[in-house]
């Protein structure tokens, strides 16, 4: 608990310093110094673990050992940056399942910001597991690195998380070495797994088995940064998929989900939906993580966004890009206080969510925490008027970052 005092300090000092979130803050405080690197890495891949954004980093790892040298913002912003998508999925015998992604979506992450720089790349699929590891190994050997998507809860470092196995994780193999797998996600030391385990994994993401990307070759030019900013106002401002989901992303979707966290009397408000102790404490969870960690970057990743804006002022000479950044960066301010409320609401789960993050960064075992995590009780229930109150001070937060953004977008598009 001393310890964990001491860090709460040293996260708090660099907010001093920095003017950074806490979660952005802690994030750069717990990154360990760079370890001794094992054998078997492709040459020049000798980086690992998340920065702000995992994505986005795995993304540099990826472009540094290919030659070409560019920010963690800058691949954040050219995949599309940020966005918004939030719907609650009903299922039977279960809570309400919150999801709100903070970042841009649906498109591939990886795929939209390789696509949007000057450099050629190769994307494949297998139904073969034995021609599909063949590939892998001939990519290793030419000493090309390959993002891959795998089914995430088939990786040992994150047994205790839920995952659909439809749902796309990326990761990176860096390098064989002997019968290990050197992987690159979620730590600054390679993960390994044995190529059985890899093999299991890698087949387990149903609908796109296999899945690879190899880089090849660089060419003159420079980044599509008019294209991602365009695209980002776009996903805004709507539609994205040209059918009635449309009215859960961007703008509109803020605006539901303040409408609906005010909403104390139909089925589809927060008053009722999460009435209950357990259903009241996986919305805390759901939100904290959502806005947090889960598929996004600290502050609902507009800090990071904000970042790649005032880089891309710069580069395009259009100096009211950084009026869009400053309007960004205090949009995520009121995110990241929205996930700071629903954390305070959460009991213990904060507080074991930092300590997992610390040991995932070094590479240790994280399998005590997640029991830990998963044998929480429940919240205290801070019943009718207590929610009411809550829910209504959530979405003025709400109500305030969507007006930010509004303006930011309108600066983007002028």
């Amino acid at each position: 608990m001393t310890g964990q005092r001491r860090l709460k300090q040293l996260v708090r000092e660099r907010m001093a310093r920095t003017g950074e979130s806490y979660t952005t803050a802690r994030r750069h405080v717990v990154r360990p110094e760079p370890p001794a690197l094992p054998g078997g890495l492709v040459p020049g891949y000798d980086t690992f673990g998340p920065g702000q954004h995992r994505l986005s980093s795995l993304a540099v790892h990826l472009l540094r050992q290919g030659g070409i040298t560019c920010s963690e913002a800058l691949v954040c912003g050219l995949a599309g940056g940020i966005g918004f998508m939030y719907a609650v999925f009903e299922y039977r015998g279960m809570p309400p399942m919150l999801t709100i992604v903070a970042q841009h979506h649906p498109e591939p992450w990886i795929t939209s910001a390789l696509s949007r720089l000057p450099i050629s790349f190769v994307e494949e699929h297998s139904t073969s597991p034995s021609r599909a590891l063949a590939a892998l190994r001939a990519a290793v050997e030419q000493g090309k690195p390959v993002y891959v998507s795998v089914d995430r809860s088939r990786l040992p470092w994150h047994s205790g998380e839920a995952a659909l196995a439809t749902e796309p994780y990326g990761v990176v193999v860096a390098g064989i070495d002997g019968g290990a797998v050197l992987i690159d996600d979620s730590a600054a030391v390679p993960h390994r797994l044995s190529i059985d385990e890899f093999a299991a994994a890698w087949a387990g993401h149903k609908k796109g088995r296999h899945h690879r990307i190899v880089l090849e070759t660089v060419s003159a030019g420079r980044p599509d940064i008019e294209g991602a900013i365009a695209t980002t106002v776009a996903h805004l401002t709507g539609p994205v998929l040209g059918h009635s989901f449309d009215a859960n992303f961007g703008f509109s979707g803020m605006r539901r989900f303040s409408d609906q966290l005010r909403d104390g009397r139909s089925k589809s408000g927060w008053q009722r939906r999460f009435g209950s102790a357990e259903s009241f404490g996986m919305a805390m969870r759901r939100l904290y993580e959502c806005l947090e960690l889960s598929h996004t970057a600290p502050g609902g990743t507009r800090p990071l966004y904000a970042d790649f804006l005032d880089e891309a002022a710069g580069l395009l000479d259009r100096p009211a890009l950084s009026d869009a950044a400053k309007l960004f960066r205090e949009s995520g301010v009121h995110w990241s206080a929205l996930a700071a409320r629903a954390e305070a609401h959460a009991g213990e789960y904060g507080e074991l969510c930092e300590r997992r993050m610390l040991l995932a960064m070094s590479g240790a075992n994280v399998r005590e925490t997640d029991e830990r995590i998963a044998a929480l009780p429940p919240v205290p229930d801070p019943g009718v008027d207590g929610r009411a109150a809550l829910f209504a001070e959530m979405a003025d937060l709400v109500d305030t970052a969507h007006d930010l953004e509004a303006r930011a977008v309108e600066i983007l598009a002028s």
